[in-house]
């Protein structure tokens, strides 16, 4: 595994630990969907939460959260429809990872990605 990939499953790591400090818990991790690989499905409450995690060195092109393109927009939308025949209430929320010289940043965008 490469850098980049260590720095990606790193980040994904540290956004579980995140939603765990917020009482989720953590169903599943780097699960496919209707052919769209999820960084992680959570549980908040009852609602199901599919999160993107998005890590970035850099923010001179827009930073992570501007990563979350229309295309893989769309991606996350067609994994929430296969995950929405379970019944459960669902969104799709985003994390942000970036580092700045002054440390890492986590931005938490819930109900990022809608209708």
């Amino acid at each position: 595994m490469g850098v980049p990939q260590r720095r990606g499953r790193a980040g994904e790591a540290l956004a579980a630990a995140y939603f765990e400090l917020l009482g989720c818990e953590v169903l599943e991790r780097n699960v496919k969907l209707a052919g769209v690989e999820v960084d992680l499905v959570v549980a908040d409450g009852a609602t199901r939460v599919l999160v993107e995690v998005k890590l970035r060195g850099r923010v001179d092109f827009g930073g992570a959260a501007a990563a979350v393109d229309a295309a893989k927009r769309e991606r996350l939308r067609r994994a929430a429809r296969a995950l929405e025949r379970s019944g459960a209430p669902l969104r799709i929320d985003v994390v942000a990872l970036e580092t700045l010289d002054e440390g890492l940043t986590l931005r938490h965008y819930r109900s990022a990605i809608t209708d």
